[in-house]
């Protein structure tokens, strides 16, 4: 039986299940009828055996000079190669390409260690290892991140990203923000001196400043400080009346953060402020200050009207009195209140003889024309 094996083709010539020859592209005269068979395959990519184990394949020097073969450790992962670029990560046992038309390359790396290295692996080819082997670690700018490896702390990363093999040990990582962050400790009901219940709204303004020290200490030291807030606004306000403490509401924010000051080392932060946003009153203490207030605006009203009435009067007694001092002043004051009646008067008609001024001056002063 006649057979054409192409170019990128070869056969295994069998005869029983036994092989007995490789035979290359050309044209291939098999004779069935004693018994032999030939089993085609094609010379790219990945080796088909046939069936054949892969030890009498290469005991052949036809065969063995035409493949790559490569053994991976279970302590290893193949980055596989086609003419130089990247294609896959190989994890089998073993590795098996034909290097006739295209050239096989497998780089054994070691899984077994902690960080992954450029050189050991760039990072445009990273996306190729599979999830499971690799731990991907993220920090932000203003991060931090502590690194444990199997549970024991390794390293405090600053703000990049990071790849870490995660085949042989156990990979973790906590995240810290290090920039400055504000707790708001709302609608905390106090009793002041005089047993009146107020409510405080604050802001505390604070950044970490030790993570390492904080995460064998702690585990959030916001709420730490919530709660350090809270008594600290309990302690200061029951010391005061309800009318003192309103009088220095900016007191308040300087004693909290004194005293906030006093532990900020313990919880491995830095206070950076402290302040009241809000205080809050009863409904029936807050209609008693309104009604005391509109009384005080009132009573001033009262006041300043009453102040500017005897300036006026002052100043028209002193008018008067030049007036009454001086002819010339008065008849300019004449003259200015005729000025006046003639812009809002459309006509006026005057009879009989006698100075004109004169006649205008006995329509708006008569009392002083009957003088």
């Amino acid at each position: 039986m006649k057979y054409i094996l192409k170019e990128q083709e070869c056969g295994y010539l069998m005869k029983n299940g036994i092989l007995k020859e490789i035979l290359f592209a050309g044209k291939q005269n098999v004779a069935s009828w004693r018994g032999y068979e030939l089993k085609t395959v094609s010379m790219m990519g990945k080796v088909d055996t046939g069936g054949l184990p892969v030890e009498v394949l290469m005991q052949r020097p036809e065969f063995e000079k035409r493949v790559l073969r490569v053994q991976i450790p279970d302590s290893c992962i193949g980055f596989h190669m086609v003419n130089g670029i990247y294609r896959e990560v190989l994890m089998d046992g073993e590795a098996l390409y034909w290097n006739v038309f295209e050239k096989h390359e497998i780089r054994l790396v070691n899984v077994t260690g902690f960080k992954i290295e450029e050189e050991q692996v760039p990072s445009m080819y990273r996306h190729l290892i599979p999830p499971r082997l690799y731990r991907r670690i993220v920090v932000e700018e203003g991060e931090t991140a502590l690194l444990y490896i199997d549970g024991q702390y390794q390293e405090q990363l600053n703000c990049g990203v990071y790849y870490y093999w995660a085949y042989a040990h156990e990979i973790s990582h906590k995240i810290y923000d290090l920039k400055v962050r504000q707790l708001d400790v709302s609608g905390q009901e106090i009793l002041t001196a005089d047993k009146v219940g107020v409510r405080l709204n604050m802001l505390c303004a604070y950044q970490i400043t030790d993570p390492l020290a904080l995460a064998r200490k702690m585990e959030g030291v916001g709420n730490f400080l919530y709660t350090r807030l809270q008594l600290l606004a309990r302690e200061y306000v029951g010391q005061y009346r309800l009318d003192e403490l309103l009088a220095q509401k900016e007191e308040i924010g300087h004693f909290l953060k004194e005293r906030m000051e006093e532990n900020q080392e313990e919880y491995c932060v830095r206070i950076h402020n402290v302040g009241i946003k809000d205080i809050i009153l009863p409904g029936e203490i807050r209609d008693i200050m309104n009604t005391v207030l509109v009384a005080e605006k009132k009573a001033q009203s009262n006041v300043i009207m009453r102040r500017e009435e005897v300036a006026s009067t002052r100043s028209l007694l002193n008018t008067a009195r030049l007036m009454e001092e001086n002819e010339i002043l008065y008849r300019l004051k004449e003259l200015e209140y005729l000025e006046r009646i003639c812009d809002k008067v459309g006509s006026i008609s005057l009879s009989g003889g006698g100075n004109i001024l004169e006649q205008l001056a006995g329509l708006a002063l008569p009392g002083k024309q009957g003088a």
